[in-house]
Parts: structure tokens; sequence; C-alpha cells
């Protein structure tokens, strides 16, 4: 089988490459063409975790890397290099995208839409009629916070919280009327909030928590409040718009790359199938608070509603969209076909404050839990 995959030097993308390596004598690499060093980094990231040393040594055998420009026509390809790739594949997994929560609405759509459809296009222009799997995102069901989200949702009734959670939403529609359209499959991989305890590394690419930890960080900073020699009692307080029993669903990105392959074995309906890669416990709002006084000479407070008394560095810490509206989110995942397919999930992995520590902060012990200031008022 040839496959092909995108996004392959991503957080995600580094994942499914070994895995269908695993699976596959060989894989195409459809990266950007300003990547750089492609194979280099994907062996890098094999070497940091651990892989074995032959799947190293076979990685320049084994893969091929075609740069291209997922956001023009044709991948930024000649019609003729187009039509020798479109006739080349049975399977294309597209993982690349811009995970950018604070982006303009144009500039991710060129990358989350216009990558998608270019992918689309691919996939119709052969003879080989690839199956597509799709990464998506459970965000997709933008701010509806409380309820049940089923696999089989698709709406923009509630609105979105970010440009973001709007462009994949429009990719998934681009994906169900290019498969009503050519009466194609399409497998469509919605995570949740991807999530490591593996050691931030030069070698490894950033994850959605390291973002939060740069803001805290950036905010403090610009503010002034960034000494942590203050006694405890002195910390600064940020207040945040949130629920005191609210949560997030954070999953293992290991785990979510091996659930996404199984989930490839099956073969596909004649439509769209649409699963949600979710972890079967939800991280509580309190602990994402916990984590947040770990990383930053802070305490935090959870409050109904936006005060009108904001203090600049709750001014800055709520300009960025990656936080503060998910800590409102009362909702969870319907994982029924998953379940089906998989059977019910066996997560070792206990995802806690301990967890997300470990992937921010490898090399320093946990401090003493801080006293949060919600518990006192």
């Amino acid at each position: 089988m040839n496959v092909a995959l995108t996004g392959a030097t991503g957080f995600l993308g580094l994942r499914l490459l070994r895995l269908l390596l695993e699976r596959h004598g060989s894989l195409t690499l459809l990266t950007h063409a300003a990547t750089g060093d492609v194979l280099g980094r994907v062996t890098r990231f094999l070497g940091v975790t651990g892989a074995p040393e032959r799947l190293i040594a076979e990685l320049p055998t084994r893969t091929r890397v075609v740069p291209t420009d997922l956001s023009r026509p044709r991948m930024g390809l000649s019609a003729a290099r187009f039509g020798e790739l479109a006739d080349t594949f049975d399977a294309i997994w597209h993982s690349a995208g811009s995970i950018n929560l604070e982006g303009d609405l144009a500039s991710l759509r060129r990358v989350n839409v216009e990558g998608t459809r270019n992918v689309l296009e691919l996939a119709a222009a052969g003879s080989r009629r690839p199956v597509i799997f799709h990464v998506s995102t459970a965000f997709v069901a933008g701010v509806r916070r409380e309820g049940v989200v089923y696999e089989d949702e698709l709406d923009d009734t509630h609105g979105f919280e970010n440009a973001y959670e709007r462009s994949k939403y429009e990719a998934e529609t681009l994906v169900h009327a290019w498969s009503r359209t050519h009466r194609r499959p399409v497998v469509v991989l919605r995570p949740s909030i991807l999530v490591t305890d593996l050691p931030p590394h030069a070698e490894l690419p950033r994850h959605p928590l390291q973002v939060m930890d740069q803001l805290v960080g950036d905010a403090l900073r610009a503010t002034g409040l960034a000494d942590t020699r203050r006694a405890r009692a002195d910390l600064p307080v940020a207040r945040l718009v949130g629920r005191r029993y609210g949560h997030l669903n954070m999953m293992p990105v290991e785990e979510a790359a091996r659930a996404m392959v199984r989930l490839a074995d099956r073969e596909p309906s004649a439509r769209v199938d649409t699963y949600h890669v979710v972890h079967e416990h939800d991280v509580p709002v309190a602990a994402v608070t916990e984590l947040m006084e770990r990383l930053a000479p802070l305490r935090t407070r959870l409050v109904e509603k936006r005060p009108d008394d904001v203090s600049a560095l709750e001014a800055s810490m709520d300009f960025y969209p990656g936080i503060t509206p998910y800590l409102s989110h009362l909702r969870r995942y319907d994982d029924t076909r998953v379940r089906t397919v998989l059977g019910a999930p066996r997560s070792l992995t206990r995802v806690d404050v301990d967890y997300l520590w470990s992937g921010l902060r490898p090399t320093c012990p946990a401090p003493p839990a801080v006293a949060s200031a919600q518990a006192r008022h």
C-alpha cells in the first residue's frame, strides 16, 4: 500500500509517522517546502523517543520527501508532478494544519481550509481512489460548553471560541461535501487537546500547553510581576473567568496516534466516518489552574464573569484565546463509534497535574502545592 502523510514533522504527525512505518513498507511525506531537513528532524525525533535503531537506519530508504505548499493550488506543484502524485497513493493521511489559537481567520483558512481542499483535490485527481484520513479536532463543537457532543454532529449554530475552531469546522464541511460529490469514503479523526509527559526537548515540536506556559510567563514579565522571591501571600492573583467544576478532555498524543492508526485498519464505509479520539476521563479545570500556579509566581481565582476592575496581569492573560474560554467548559464527547470499533478504553495513563507538569518542567521538581486563592473566597 502506498501511503502519504502531511504534517509529518508536527506534534501528532511525528507519532503517526512512526506508527505508519510499523505497518507499511514505505511512506511519502508531503511536507512544507520551507521545513528544511525533514529526514533529519524525523531521525532526531525517533532517537529522542527511543525508536528501534533498525527503524532509524531504514528511514532514508523507506520514506520519500516531497516538498509542497498545501495552501496553493496543486500544492504548489506543476500539473505533471501533481498528476504523478495523484496516481501514486492508496491512502492519504492529512495531519498538517495550524493550531494557532490567536491567529486571524484569513491566515488560518489558508492553511487549514485551503490545505484540506488541495489534499481532497489530490485524492480526486488520480486513478487509485485513495482513502483519506483527515485529522480534525473535537473543538469543531465550538462554544457549546455543556451537554454531550456526538460524533456525527457538525454545525455552526453555537459559533466558535476562536478562528482556529471555525477554520477546522470549515475544513470538515469541505470533507463532507467532497465525499458526497465523489461518493468516496473519508475517515475524520477528532482528537481532543493533545498532551504529553515527554520532557521538552530541542528536537521535539512544541505542544499546546507549552503555549500556555509561555503566555503566563510573558504576561508576568510584561506587567513586572515575574519576581519569584515573593512570599506566597504576596503573589499576584489572576481572576480568570471559568467554572470551578468545569472539565476539559486531554488526550496523550501517543495514545491518540495509536487509536487513529488502529481505526484506519477498519474498512471505511462509503461516506464520512467520524471518530472522537478522546480520553476516558476528563481533566478538572482546577488541575489546569493548579498547573498555572506551579508554572509561575501567581495565584488563580475562578470567577463567573470578567471583573470591571481588570488588572494589567489579568488583561494580559485574558487576551490570548487559548486559555480562558475553555475554563468554562462542562461538555463531554461521545465516543460510541470508537468504543464499538476498538472496544472499551484501557488507558493506563492518568492525565493529571503531575502528568502535565512532566511535559513542561522535566528537570524541576514540582513546587509545593499553592493554596488556591479560589479556595479562600
